[in-house]
């Protein structure tokens, strides 16, 4: 397995774990989410007309006193104000109150009277839940938060002359109110019905429409969106219905709801639409009301049916963005980032919640992968054309190589005029007979070390190393200015070393060598030979030819050089003319010059 493998298969374990846990991190940050869906899709609109509130706010409470101290004779002289003539009568009147303990006798009685002649009253209950473990059929065991544990009715008179609707407000983990739930089946078997249900029953009834509820969870539930935040449906204060400043055929075929709306009523929550202020319960009954008269519920989408999507989605994105670079990938990201907020809502509009956050973050999660990949893909190619070049290049040259971008190593070479020059220890078979095997390779390390550290001070790259010979090219890989002159400089460089070397030499073992070097300079295709598992850098033509025949018909501590090289620098070396040579190989001899200074 190549290393590019490898690095594939870990990333995408990383992206696979990393969206694991964003899996775990959902279930934990579901309140981010939601949050996120709520800013998005729940806007205010126009209210509905036909509902109405009548407040039981501080100036009723001024003027009449706590409700906890009022007969219930005010109530049945409210219903019969509203009721009092059928051409203007409200359509349903919902009171969102709980009417449990007896008060006094005429009072109650007067008020489940007027509730029975009025026929339109729908007064509040209330269940106790209580979370039980529950088995099917199967013994497979589920947890039930709605076992019902107790409930709360009005008093009798008044339960046999009204509709009765459970009044509990569901108010999600994250502490907001966004579901309401249609109805309760009992352990008796017996359906009870919301209070909003009840009221959006009897309205539709009353106009002979047919009554339909939206998709319900396992617990008969639904999201709703709302109309609007505080303050946005017409409300009354109860005492201005009560003294007569309020007309009441404003409410004719209305849905009228009465309910606590003073902060001491300890009766109001924090709705989905506005998280920064708070609404009183019989507002967000309003609200689910209207939700129900105008189609504006949701279900949740199925968990099952969005996770394959979104596998679907983040695996085309992943097969999209690991074949682009960097900005294409970039551009495919933020369009996909955006494009689930709107994908999000076009489906909320459709009666459908899904989560806005998490796909997004996927997204992210695999370009993030994706330029982790490519960057240290980058990091690793880079660092094997270091090493590959490090062997035989200058530091200089290794440097820049690392810094180009468009630089590959790939197989194929390129036509370059280039300098080449070949050095070689003159004597070292000889003495390598008579000195001990770890005495010639410290001579001979001794000796490439200096011809190397020429080389690259030179600016030149190392090719190769030939037994006791080195070849080296200047121009290449990369252009070098003035290179056939720093050629020369580098074989007198070699040949003031290798004196200093002779004679540390002959102290030592009583035996000294010296370089034939010979340079010459044009054209030669240069680049890496071999194939894809093996390949080395190198030079070839007849250019290097030539400089590897003169520096064999180099003497011992001679530099030739040919008439090439000696035009390119004849304004700053001393020479001395060697005449015309035949060099194995060619027809045609060479014309050559001994280096003798460079100025």
């Amino acid at each position: 397995m190549t290393k590019k493998q490898t690095l594939r298969i870990a990333l995408t374990a990383l992206l696979i774990a990393l969206v694991t846990g964003l899996s775990a991190w959902a279930r934990v940050g579901y309140s981010i989410d939601v949050m996120v869906s709520d800013a998005l899709c729940q806007r205010a609109s126009v209210a509905n007309k036909n509902i109405y509130i009548i407040a039981i706010d501080d100036k009723t409470l001024g003027q009449y006193g706590s409700i906890t101290s009022w007969s219930r004779q005010l109530s049945a002289d409210l219903v019969r104000i509203l009721n009092q003539d059928a051409q203007t009568k409200p359509a349903v009147l919902v009171f969102d109150v709980i009417f449990s303990e007896n008060g006094d006798a005429d009072g109650d009685a007067a008020f489940a009277e007027a509730c029975k002649e009025a026929g339109n009253v729908v007064t509040a209950m209330s269940y106790r839940f209580k979370e039980q473990p529950e088995y099917d059929e199967n013994g497979h065991m589920t947890l039930n938060q709605y076992h019902i544990d107790g409930v709360i009715q009005p008093y009798e008179a008044l339960r046999e002359a009204t509709n009765q609707g459970f009044a509990n407000t569901l108010v999600g983990a994250d502490g907001y109110v966004r579901r309401a739930m249609a109805y309760i089946d009992d352990a008796d078997g017996q359906r009870n019905y919301s209070l909003a249900s009840q009221a959006y029953q009897l309205y539709q009834e009353s106009r002979g429409a047919d009554v339909e509820y939206p998709v319900l969870d396992q617990n008969n539930q639904y999201l709703f969106s709302y109309s609007g935040i505080t303050g946005c449906y017409s409300t009354i204060s109860m005492a201005d219905v009560l003294d007569g400043t309020v007309n009441p055929a404003i409410f004719a075929d209305g849905i009228v709801f009465v309910g606590a709306y003073a902060v001491g009523m300890q009766d109001s929550y924090i709705p989905a639409i506005s998280h920064g202020t708070q609404m009183y319960g019989v507002e967000i009954q309003a609200n689910i009301v209207e939700a129900l008269l105008e189609g504006k519920t949701q279900q949740q989408l199925p968990s099952e049916l969005y996770a394959v999507m979104a596998a679907a989605l983040a695996a085309v994105f992943y097969l999209a963005v690991r074949r682009m670079k960097i900005i294409p990938a970039t551009v495919l990201t933020v369009a996909c980032v955006a494009g689930n907020p709107i994908f999000a809502k076009v489906m909320y509009g459709r009666g459908f919640v899904t989560s806005v956050v998490l796909l997004p973050v996927v997204f992210f999660l695999i370009y993030a992968v994706h330029l982790i990949y490519g960057y240290v893909q980058e990091v690793m190619r880079r660092q094997k054309v270091v090493n590959v070049f490090k062997q035989y290049v200058a530091p200089q040259v290794v440097d820049k190589i690392s810094k180009d971008k468009d630089f590959e190593l790939v197989l194929g070479g390129e036509n370059r005029h280039i300098a080449c020059l070949f050095v070689d220890i003159r004597g070292f078979t000889t003495m390598s007979e008579s000195l001990k095997p770890e005495e010639v390779v410290e001579i001979l390390n001794e000796y490439l070390s200096l011809t190397t550290n020429s080389i690259f001070q030179n600016g030149g790259t190392l090719d190769k190393f030939v037994g006791d010979a080195t070849m080296a090219v200047f121009n290449a890989p990369f252009d070098l200015e003035d290179y056939i002159y720093k050629a020369v400089c580098t074989a007198r460089d070699m040949k003031a070393g290798a004196d200093a070397i002779a004679e540390k030499f002959e102290k030592r073992f009583g035996k000294s060598v010296g370089f034939g070097i010979g340079v010459n300079c044009g054209n030669a295709v240069v680049g890496n030979i071999g194939c894809d598992f093996r390949m080395d850098y190198t030079a070839i033509g007849d250019t290097i030819n030539t400089a590897a025949r003169l520096e064999s018909n180099a003497k011992r501590g001679q530099i030739l050089i040919s008439k090439e090289v000696y035009e390119a620098v004849k304004d700053r070396v001393e020479v001395t003319a060697v005449g015309e040579i035949p060099l194995k190989g060619k027809t045609q001899g060479v014309f050559v010059y001994q280096l003798d200074e460079v100025k």
